[in-house]
């Protein structure tokens, strides 16, 4: 096999060549490595090589459904054993995971041979994947403009054909954004499906999931089927899926009642791009005979995002706390934009996190509502382009600012300013779309049905009832074949260091 042959085959295809013995998952292994040689120079995507470990699977052997086939887990909460978890952050380079995390030991028990790590911002707390410590991870489509976050190592891996499917995770949007960037299939599924641990609990009062990003469908579907499972440790049980998600999509959704909307109360024009990959999507699913129907969307988007970042802000707040006490990490091995989040978070209380847990709540009523008139919610996974590599960074008179703020406790203050407002318009409004689904616990996914005039990925994103996952993932595979984009590769990408 070469180098084109293996990049255009799927995870479920390599897997059957390796069961029928057509190719080895040692030579496997070396095109993967071979591919990450030639682009991730470029893209920055790997930033932790597991090769001694990998090498050894190879010669082992290997059994699971995805026997062989290379594979690559994010550097957040997909802990393996004898290797740092930075989850992008200077604070985390020295902490080497003691065992491996539930999800990356299902990975494991899959098959699949895992060789490297993939850059995520710090802590996962943004959109796009530019930490200090690793430096931006670029989108292959354009290396200009970022694979999105907090899963864009594995999302840009994934579309420059490292991998054909990789590990990532999702608290208010990580899986679904980077998918939309890079033109790859990713579902954020429901609540409890997927493990968390034994390292922690659910991150986000159960808003954070585990997932995959995947060129098909089929390996989406194949993979999550991999992985989801009770976690003996958690602190409940959700009901698990009557049947495997890859034999759920082998068969032709019923005819669906779908509501499509691209208007966000956070960014009054999207892009007409993104408001013409939903029209065109909409059009398509008409003519596939589904009942398709503009709406006004069943929640205020900008309501549910001041809600959304106060409770980021205060999980992250705990989360520093509790990586100085576990680690001795001091302010400056943290980046200034984290502390102001963490500060603020801290200055909001208890009582500012309790009460935006309790408007969840509401949410989840007006979602529900909508999903007795219908199926599924059909929007822009992003609200325009993929941003530019460094086109969202604080300007450094106030990353010194922040880091005063959170030295002397000035977080009252500092929501005194309106920064909240502030922050869901500079770093939520290109992303205004993809925070429901964590907050209401429910799934939803991107498709990649839609390219711009200039060539680059604008996903659509489909969110459904509490348990739908598996109908997501059968109506995905259904616009799968009727607009087929596994064979969309993006040109070689380029060196664009002055950008």
């Amino acid at each position: 096999m070469n180098l084109d042959e293996y990049m255009s085959h799927d995870a479920t295809g390599l897997a059957e060549l390796v069961a029928a013995k057509e190719v080895t998952p040692k030579e496997l292994l070396a095109l993967a490595r071979k591919r990450a040689q030639q682009v991730n120079g470029k893209l920055n995507a790997i930033v932790i090589p597991v090769d001694r470990e990998a090498d050894a699977q190879v010669k082992g052997d290997l059994s699971g459904p995805f026997a062989g086939v290379p594979f690559l887990i994010k550097d957040l909460s997909q802990e393996y054993k004898g290797y740092p978890t930075t989850c992008g952050s200077r604070a985390l380079r020295n902490d080497v995971a003691t065992e491996n995390a539930l999800v990356t030991q299902r990975f494991l028990d899959a098959g699949l041979v895992v060789f490297g790590k993939t850059a995520t911002p710090e802590l996962g707390a943004k959109g796009i994947t530019e930490s200090k410590l690793w430096g931006p991870c670029r989108n292959p489509w354009d290396t200009r403009r970022t694979p999105g976050g907090s899963s864009g190592g594995s999302a840009s891996a994934v579309a420059a054909g490292v991998v054909p499917a990789a590990g990532a995770n999702d608290g208010g949007g990580s899986i679904r954004i980077p998918a939309g960037c890079n033109g790859l299939v990713g579902l954020k599924p429901s609540r409890g499906l997927t493990p968390y641990g034994p390292q922690t609990g659910e991150p986000m009062f159960g808003m954070a999931v585990h997932g995959v990003v995947a060129r098909t469908v089929r390996d989406n579907a194949g993979l999550m089927d991999a992985i989801i499972g009770r976690n003996q440790l958690a602190d409940f049980a959700g009901a698990m899926p009557s049947r495997k998600f890859v034999e759920v999509i082998k068969k032709k959704p019923r005819k669906l009642r779908i509501g499509f909307s691209a208007q966000s109360a956070i960014t009054a024009k999207p892009d007409p791009e993104a408001v013409k990959a939903v029209e065109a999507t909409a059009q398509l699913l008409t003519d596939l005979g589904h009942h398709v129907e503009e709406v006004k969307p069943p929640y205020d988007d900008k309501a549910l995002a001041e809600t959304f970042l106060n409770i980021w802000f205060a999980q992250l707040a705990g989360q520093l706390a509790d990586i100085k006490a576990r680690t001795g990490a001091k302010d400056g091995d943290f980046e200034s934009d984290t502390l102001a989040m963490a500060e603020i978070g801290r200055a909001n209380g208890a009582v500012g996190a309790l009460q935006a847990l309790a408007k969840v709540v509401e949410y989840t009523h007006a979602m529900e509502a909508f999903y007795t008139e219908h199926d599924f919610f059909l929007t822009p996974t992003i609200a325009r382009k993929p941003v530019k590599i460094g086109e969202l960074e604080t300007a450094a008179p106030l990353q010194v600012a922040s880091r005063l703020v959170h030295r002397i406790h000035g977080g009252k203050a500092l929501l005194a300013t309106g920064v909240i407002e502030q922050m869901i318009v500079d770093n939520l409004g290109w992303v205004p779309y993809t925070q429901m689904a964590n907050m209401t616990g429910r799934p939803a996914i991107n498709v990649p049905v839609y390219w711009t005039d200039d060539g680059l990925p604008l996903g659509v994103q489909f969110n459904g009832a509490l348990g739908s996952d598996g109908a997501l993932l059968q109506l995905a595979a259904q616009l799968e074949e009727a607009a087929p984009w596994v064979q969309r590769f993006p040109a070689e990408p380029k060196h664009h260091l002055a950008d």
